[in-house]
């Protein structure tokens, strides 16, 4: 058992599998723009890539998303969770508001290239040539994680996941879900 030297709340467990939760700075809807939520699945599968860590459940809500996973030995919780999101929010942000980037890519060679960035910034553009109102991209500080204790409480979790957008009203087809067939190769067997 090894505590976050950041968090006295985060505690490893190795092999462990964890429930993650986290949402959008002040629950801002950015996934309802399907550019975003796009980006957000390939972001999750480089950072999948990057840091090998078995998926098997995950959701993207409007201000929020679910992930079930396992790190490997060489990664740990924290450091998936910092990857992914910074990744994020320095690709959208460089989309969003090109001329105040200062950053340069967060994935670098062929990993950024893989990506397609630039196909990204040019669906953006074309869908919002002039204006949009997209403040920008935060997360929330910090995330919410749950140590998954047993293959009970695991089923819990991933039953949670599949029905949540159904919890929030999002539509029956909501495609940006574990179970989606266009996403297959993206979660691991459990």
């Amino acid at each position: 058992m090894k505590k976050h030297r950041n968090s006295q709340k985060r505690i490893y467990f190795k092999d462990a599998c964890y429930f993650i939760t986290n949402k959008t700075f002040n629950n801002f809807p950015y996934f309802k723009e399907k550019i975003f939520c796009d980006l957000f699945v390939e972001n999750l599968r480089l950072c999948k890539r990057l840091k090998q860590f078995q998926l098997y459940g995950w959701v993207l809500i409007y201000d929020h998303f679910h992930l079930l996973v396992q790190p490997e030995d060489k990664w740990n919780i924290s450091e998936v969770m910092r990857s992914l999101k910074t990744n994020f929010s320095c690709t959208l942000n460089r989309i969003i508001h090109p001329e105040g980037a200062v950053t340069s890519p967060r994935l670098q060679g062929i990993y950024y290239n893989k990506l397609d960035f630039f196909d990204y910034q040019k669906r953006f553009n074309q869908k919002y040539p002039n204006n949009h109102s997209f403040p920008s991209f935060q997360w929330q500080k910090s995330f919410y994680d749950h140590y998954i204790r047993n293959e009970n409480d695991f089923m819990y979790h991933l039953e949670y996941i599949e029905h949540n957008p159904v919890k929030h009203g999002l539509p029956d087809d909501w495609p940006y879900l574990f179970i989606n067939q266009e996403y297959e190769n993206l979660t691991d067997e459990y």
